[in-house]
């Protein structure tokens, strides 16, 4: 009789997640991007709204502040019924965790991965003023004229900010962050010269390189990007240096596993779509697509790693 009840309890169980699955949405879905407009999250989100196909309209929502904590925490406190999820980068997901001793939510415990989107590197860009043209002649400027230059990023935690943070601890070089509110903020400082350099994400910088607004001197990836092939790596110059922005979806920690799969499967195919792909690596953004146990997996790894960044450089958000 027991094993009887069992089975029963265990056919209703799944019965109800796929109703659950079979009746989502059941309106507008949420997505939460943790920037201002115009960054590589938001272009990814917008995408993804534009091409969605789900039976309800995919809402982008801008909610920055805190280096995307505020809307981070906006998705960690909602309804676990994959209404409301959240564009995460490297930031929110991985590095604010060792910045910030007083975080609004738990970077793992209230969050379900759904699936990677995209990656890319940053740019070391700099203004054009500033008498440098490689990363060699940046590191000697900085060490000749110690805490004189400043670089700027579109808030605490972000990987702008942290790229900055390990280019000064791997090059024992001095200078000052100035975190601004959003990149449209920081790029007109940029190209004024109040601040004279940033790491900033591929996709926002690499046309304004291209237009000659500002200088593109390398990328922090691995390898050279697609996008910018005549463009070093500072690692090229630096070995071991490597900072990539990442993207990736989450939803709030209980949503259904039905839920999170449908989205899963809604998110590779836009992203697989050709006219997207060629789109995003055009920007500078590489389609990266995972299951959700391999975002998993990747986050964790990516959490030692910048907490390690973050200890080793002293940087700190209060």
């Amino acid at each position: 009789m027991s094993l009887l009840r069992t089975c029963l309890v265990l056919l209703l169980g799944a019965a109800a997640g796929l109703a659950h699955a079979q009746g989502y949405p059941r309106q507008p879905i949420r997505l939460i991007v943790t920037f201002p407009p115009g960054g590589a999250p938001d272009i990814l989100a917008r995408t993804f709204s534009e091409k969605a196909s789900l039976g309800q309209p995919v809402v982008v929502d801008n909610r920055p502040g805190a280096g995307g904590n505020i809307g981070a925490e906006a998705v960690a406190k909602a309804a676990p019924d994959g209404h409301t999820l959240v564009m995460a980068t490297v930031g929110t997901h991985s590095i604010n965790g060792a910045l910030y001793k007083r975080m609004p939510y738990d970077m793992v415990k209230d969050f379900v991965p759904v699936s990677h989107v995209a990656s890319t590197p940053n740019l070391l860009v700099v203004n054009n003023d500033l008498p440098v043209k490689t990363v060699a002649e940046l590191v000697a400027h900085l060490k000749a004229n110690p805490n004189k230059l400043s670089f700027g990023s579109p808030g605490i935690g972000s990987s702008v900010h942290v790229s900055g943070e390990l280019f000064k601890s791997m090059t024992s070089t001095t200078m000052t962050h100035v975190p601004y509110k959003g990149r449209q903020f920081a790029i007109p400082d940029l190209v004024g010269g109040q601040i004279q350099l940033m790491f900033d994400n591929m996709p926002s910088a690499l046309p304004m390189a291209k237009e000659g607004k500002i200088r593109a001197v390398a990328q922090t990836g691995a390898r050279r990007s697609p996008a910018a092939p005549d463009v070093p790596t500072v690692a090229e110059t630096i070995p071991g240096f490597e900072a990539t922005s990442w993207f990736a979806v989450f939803a709030p920690a209980g949503t259904p596993r039905e839920v999170v799969m449908r989205l899963n499967q809604e998110i590779h195919r836009v992203f697989r779509l050709p006219d997207v792909q060629e789109k995003l690596k055009s920007l500078g953004l590489d389609p990266w697509l995972s299951t959700p146990e391999e975002l998993t997996r990747f986050q964790a790894g990516e959490i030692a790693k910048w907490a390690k960044v973050v200890k080793d450089s002293g940087a700190s958000a209060d």
